[in-house]
């Protein structure tokens, strides 16, 4: 199974994404059936193998270039990240014909990755750094995400309440209508989840390129962990189930995620994820362990003189 997935490379995937393009370039000459299946096989056909790709890039190789740290590896991100987009408004906006516009700057990046393949890799210490900063960005911005669903959520099961006691004239305290407060939820759940994902993913390439693993029995990355999963659920089901679009059940959703992200916290705030804490001297690499066997230095000096 490795040995097959090694085998991966850049024209795997490329020829994916041109087939999707392709077919989508052709939505308007003639109707074709099943043509949109076929587009979506091909895209997510070309993601998954872009991913592997990325993934075997970003295994340990004992050298002193850091993990996904180069501007190849940037460029591929980057066109995963758009490719990803493409296949998230196919699935959401089935109607719209966006692969001409999406597609064509992810076969770019691509290319653009080939010609600067040659270029010099960040070192251990600048990747850590990189990742350390997004990780840092992501996580934020993904609680933040979090925290204003919970308030979005609050605000909706109030001004439902409000509609069905007929109170919405009563009171100085004006609220956001039902439908903007639904968008917000499920904008805010998207985000949330897009987001932590990233943060995730992040902390495990700054810890690869940082101690060299991942320290996964921690509470502070469980917990993180639980959180990203719960929030993917959600947001499929939000996505695939369309009565959960109406009603109270977005904010539900939300309101429940932020049960979750208070529990990630205080798992992270009470373990020592995330501070520089020295490694067991078991994990440190062979060739910065003292060696028993050599006497010091300053005592050889020492014999000479006297000889």
């Amino acid at each position: 199974m490795i040995a097959f997935l090694s085998g991966i490379s850049v024209t795997c995937f490329v020829t994916s994404y041109l087939i999707a393009l392709l077919l989508e370039l052709t939505r308007s000459l003639r109707e074709l059936p099943l043509r949109r299946g076929v587009i979506l096989t091909f895209t997510v056909v070309g993601l998954g193998l872009h991913l592997v790709y990325l993934i075997l890039r970003a295994q340990p190789s004992g050298g002193q270039a850091g993990l996904l740290a180069t501007w190849y590896d940037w460029s591929l991100l980057l066109a995963w990240g758009l490719a990803a987009c493409y296949l998230w408004f196919l699935i959401q906006r089935p109607e719209t014909t966006l692969g001409w516009l999406l597609l064509p700057p992810v076969l770019g990046l691509i290319v653009l990755a080939i010609l600067v393949r040659d270029s010099a890799p960040f070192s251990r210490e600048e990747a850590t750094g990189i990742w350390r900063n997004i990780h840092a960005l992501t996580m934020l911005v993904g609680t933040v995400a979090v925290l204003l669903g919970f308030l979005a959520g609050v605000m909706f099961l109030i001004q439902s309440r409000r509609l069905k006691h007929k109170r919405i004239g009563h009171g100085r305290m004006r609220l956001p209508t039902l439908e903007a407060l639904q968008r917000l939820n499920r904008r805010c759940l998207y985000f949330s989840t897009t987001a932590l994902g990233l943060g995730l993913v992040s902390g495990i390439v700054m810890n690869l390129n940082r101690w060299g693993y991942v320290g996964w029995s921690e509470r502070g990355v469980i917990f993180s962990g639980v959180l990203l999963l719960w929030l993917l659920a959600a947001t499929l089901f939000e996505v695939f189930y369309k009565p959960a679009r109406r009603g109270r059940k977005v904010s539900y959703l939300t309101l429940a995620s932020f049960g979750f992200l208070v529990l990630a916290l205080a798992a992270v705030l009470t373990s020592p994820h995330g501070r520089d804490t020295a490694l067991p001297q078991s994990t440190l690499p062979q060739s910065t362990l003292p060696e028993a066997s050599s006497p010091p230095r300053v005592a050889t000096a020492v014999q000479e003189v006297r000889s």
